[in-house]
């Protein structure tokens, strides 16, 4: 059990005199079964929990027996804070050790039951890297956590996705996202709200001059903005094989717009969902030729193969004549 996840369940089970299996799963946004085993961890950890089966049944914690921060130090207290972050994520930002110990101190006094086990983190390890995943370059978020928090601007070098060079900007950064895996440095660039992936960035600096973000916005209101404006932005989504020795340009080429089907980018079969601005814009797949074979929809099929017929009539005419 994340720490997050552990002061969640606890803050729920604490402010409901009794709550289902499904309303925790529901707010904690994971499975049933995950629930479960949180709570049988609880028990193991001594925190005393009580069933009752039936319509107005539910899981109660007795009263007395919640959290105890006082042992915790402003820091441990700050990273307990950090909801909805897995391991993976705390480890980037190099919050993990700091929400570790916090854990450890608040069940260190409720080990009665565990007596003469091994403790947890002594036979638990968790990687969530992807097998064979290539280590990203830029900095790391944890890097940038200091400037962030201190509100001041940055200057950036910026390597463009579609081709050689970087461009440098000037950015109000609002904080950080982790979006399916990559982080983004969210910022805005001339009042612009902009996602800047990290991996990007071949230099950053920390000016002194403090940040000019928009006061009327948060992160996450501009995160949700940015979302929104980029599923609006990639309307036609093209579902396609692309041949293993292309997959690497592709992905180069088209960046966010191309989503693999397997995340952990391990899958041989080669199958991806590239999204485009409108219909039109899908000849940008003409240059991969056969390599890249589209399955739907049928009007992206239907284009390729009308665009693919002008180019060869062209052909055929510069040829005769």
């Amino acid at each position: 059990m994340t720490p997050d996840r552990f002061f969640s369940l606890v803050l729920l089970l604490e402010s409901r005199e009794a709550v289902t299996t499904q309303d925790l799963a529901s707010a904690l946004g994971v499975s049933l079964r995950t629930v479960t085993r949180d709570l049988n961890w609880l028990r193991d950890a001594g925190f005393p929990l009580t069933t009752q089966r039936g319509r107005l049944g539910g899981v109660t914690m007795l009263p007395g027996a919640g959290l105890d921060l006082t042992r915790l130090t402003p820091g441990e207290r700050e990273h307990l804070s950090l909801t909805g972050l897995d391991e993976r994520q705390r480890s980037d930002l190099n919050a993990a050790g700091e929400s570790q110990r916090a854990l450890a101190k608040i069940t260190a006094t409720r080990a009665s039951r565990a007596e003469g086990l091994l403790p947890l983190a002594e036979i638990v390890h968790v990687d969530s890297r992807a097998w064979r995943q290539p280590r990203a370059d830029g900095p790391t978020p944890a890097s940038l956590i200091g400037p962030v928090r201190r509100g001041r601007q940055l200057r950036i070098e910026y390597a463009s996705a579609r081709g050689p060079g970087s461009r440098e900007f000037v950015v109000d950064p609002y904080g950080l996202l982790d979006k399916a895996g990559t982080w983004y440095l969210v910022a805005d660039y001339a009042r612009v709200p902009r996602m800047y992936r990290l991996e990007r960035i071949a230099t950053w600096s920390e000016l002194a001059r403090p940040r000019r973000t928009r006061k009327s916005e948060t992160l996450t209101s501009v995160v949700d903005a940015l979302l929104e404006q980029w599923e609006r932005d990639h309307a036609v989504e093209v579902s396609a094989t692309i041949d293993p020795s292309q997959a690497e340009r592709a992905q180069r080429i088209f960046g966010q717009q191309l989503l693999r089907a397997n995340e952990d980018g391990c899958d041989a079969s080669g199958q991806v969902t590239i999204y485009f601005q409108s219909l039109e814009d899908v000849r940008a797949l003409l240059p991969f030729g056969s390599s890249i074979t589209v399955h739907s929809p049928r009007e992206a099929k239907d284009r390729l193969r009308d665009l693919a017929i002008e180019l060869a009539d062209h052909y055929t005419a510069t040829s005769t004549s």
